[in-house]
């Protein structure tokens, strides 16, 4: 009888370490953070056993929860969730409170109007005092911080018209029609960065 073998992201191999430092920083209370687009589960798995005082709650899109699954089984972490189904633009979320959110890699695939959504659905389940962490590339100024960011940025224009990198200044203020203020803004490995809102 064969397995379903797990998803696996060498990219998520790669910076969990790097997030996981941030995260360390920004993650102090106890309570349940929302992760937004878990993806292959591997995030969620490393956090949640490196984070023991968090619960952490995975969601994605409903094709990517199996493979979620598969690693959640695997790492049996009390205080790892099984993955919920969250689109962005669909109210209400499946969360309705969380004293932290983070989301990595997703603000450069999805459509603008589903980052608006995003933003606008923290604001509402993010606690006072509660933060925000985004994970990815980031414009400065309508800028690309490196050759690289600019190839990828091409690459995801041309795999969808309504991907790309996007502009921290734009990001900043959907943050704060959303009652969210930066706190911090990170340097990462490899051109990326990690974004950090609070909610006052």
């Amino acid at each position: 009888m064969s397995t379903r073998a797990k998803p696996h992201s060498e990219a998520c191999e790669q910076n969990k370490e790097p997030i996981l430092a941030v995260l360390r920083e920004v993650f102090t209370h106890a309570g349940l953070i929302l992760e937004i687009g878990a993806g292959t589960g591997q995030h969620a798995v490393h956090f949640a056993r490196h984070l023991p005082h968090l619960i952490w709650q995975p969601t994605d899109l409903a094709e990517n929860l199996p493979g979620i699954r598969l690693w959640r089984a695997e790492a049996k972490l009390p205080n790892l969730r099984p993955p919920l189904e969250l689109e962005v633009c669909r109210q209400p979320w499946p969360v309705a409170q969380a004293v932290g959110v983070f989301s990595a890699n997703t603000a450069h695939i999805m459509a603008w109007p589903a980052v608006e959504c995003l933003f606008r659905g923290i604001g509402q389940v993010l606690e006072s005092g509660g933060a925000f962490g985004l994970y990815g590339p980031f414009n400065y100024g309508g800028r690309y911080t490196s050759a690289s960011n600019a190839e990828f940025d091409l690459w995801l224009r041309s795999w969808s018209p309504d991907s790309g990198i996007r502009d921290f200044d734009d990001l900043d203020r959907l943050a704060a029609d959303n009652g969210l203020r930066l706190l911090r803004d990170y340097p990462m490995p490899v051109n990326n960065r990690t974004l950090i809102w609070v909610r006052d």
